[in-house]
């Protein structure tokens, strides 16, 4: 009989995956397979074309531009913004104002965390949903049936700032981060609201923005032995408004548009943004959450980090009574983010899975 394999999660209560020792992503990788369990084995994998970003242009945006004293390239830049948001629902932006520096010492603690010995970072495993510092593998073992050649660590970052205690330095790298991140994205909430026919700050106020929720989840995504079998992370949609990332260097984000998965690649510093599922509601469907997905590699380990961005916990969210009327009536029934947010992470991934049982039928 083959050697069975837990994998380490997040949830407390949960049938075993395929025995009786726990073992990471990392540790799996590391242990000489030739092949992947039968559990890692996606069927749907090439169930779509995938482009190059050359053939399929990924909308860039200048965040530089955003607060122009220029009124013309401002309003270019708003212009460009919600075209992006509308038509692909990601984009690359450069020109952010985030030190390099500082991605490549958050970069060097993530990497750092993930080298730690099994047992030490064993300390970080949460039992639930809600606990504030998590480490684990796949996303959700309990009610997938495919797992994530994937290990994670997640963060409640604000309005609390929460973070593991190793390796030395990172915490504080980290909270300058975060910090740094906030402002980003109330800038570009600031050109979403605009671009909506809104005032500036339209979701800063009335989503709470003060008190957002802001959440860090790590990606470890390990030399896999059957890349063309496996995926990193099932296609989804994330929960809140926007979500930056970056990555070491090692492309494997793909992107689907117009019915093709799209490889994204950044250009040197820049940040990959997508919006999420929130938004798309509070637009009352206007703009769309970008559905992505992580792919694997033989032979190099991808790190990426990702910063998801919503209103307050408790604050309620539904379509933007502005964006309202006849012709387009409620797209989405509102409810809190943290309802959304328990609704996203209770269940397997699967593109927009959690969005669509919140949308109202037409």
């Amino acid at each position: 009989m083959a050697a069975t394999i837990t994998i380490a999660s997040d949830f407390s209560e949960q049938p075993p995956v395929h025995s009786t020792k726990a073992v990471t992503i990392k540790s799996l990788s590391e242990s000489g397979l030739n092949s992947i369990p039968s559990s890692f084995a996606s069927k749907n994998l090439h169930d779509l074309s995938v482009l190059d970003s050359s053939e399929d242009a990924i909308p860039i945006i200048d965040f530089s531009l955003l607060s122009s004293g220029n009124p013309k390239q401002r309003c270019k830049a708003i212009q460009d913004l919600g075209q992006a948001c509308e038509e692909w629902g990601c984009f690359l932006l450069i020109n952010h104002g985030m030190p390099e520096s500082l991605i490549n010492s958050m970069m060097e603690g993530v990497k750092g965390f993930f080298d730690l010995s099994d047992e030490e970072k064993k300390e970080f495993q949460g039992k639930h949903i809600f606990d504030p510092i998590r480490y684990g593998s796949s996303f959700n073992t309990a009610v997938e049936q495919v797992h994530c050649w994937r290990d994670f660590l997640k963060v409640f970052v604000h309005p609390d700032f929460h973070f593991p205690h190793k390796p030395a330095g990172f915490s504080d790298a980290a909270f300058e981060y975060f910090k740094r991140i906030r402002e980003v994205i109330r800038e570009l909430l600031k050109g979403v609201s605009e671009s909506l026919g809104l005032e500036p700050n339209y979701i800063s106020k009335a989503m709470n923005m003060e008190s957002s929720f802001q959440v860090f989840v790590a990606n470890l995504y390990p030399p896999c032995p059957e890349p063309e079998l496996a995926v990193g992370i099932h296609p989804h949609s994330d929960h809140g408004f926007l979500t930056i990332l970056s990555e070491n260097g090692i492309n494997g984000l793909q992107t689907l548009h117009n019915g093709n998965w799209v490889k994204l690649k950044a250009p040197p510093n820049a940040l990959m943004v997508n919006t999420a599922d929130l938004l798309e509601i509070v637009s009352n469907g206007k703009y769309k959450s970008n559905v992505h997905r992580a792919v694997l590699y033989s032979n190099a380990t991808r790190i990426s980090m990702v910063t998801a961005n919503g209103p307050s916990f408790d604050q309620l969210v539904g379509p933007a009574p502005e964006l309202v009327n006849e012709t387009h009536p409620p797209a989405y029934t509102s409810l809190t983010y943290r309802q959304f947010y328990e609704l996203h992470q209770s269940n397997s991934l699967d593109k927009k899975s959690a969005l669509d049982r919140v949308h109202i039928p037409t």
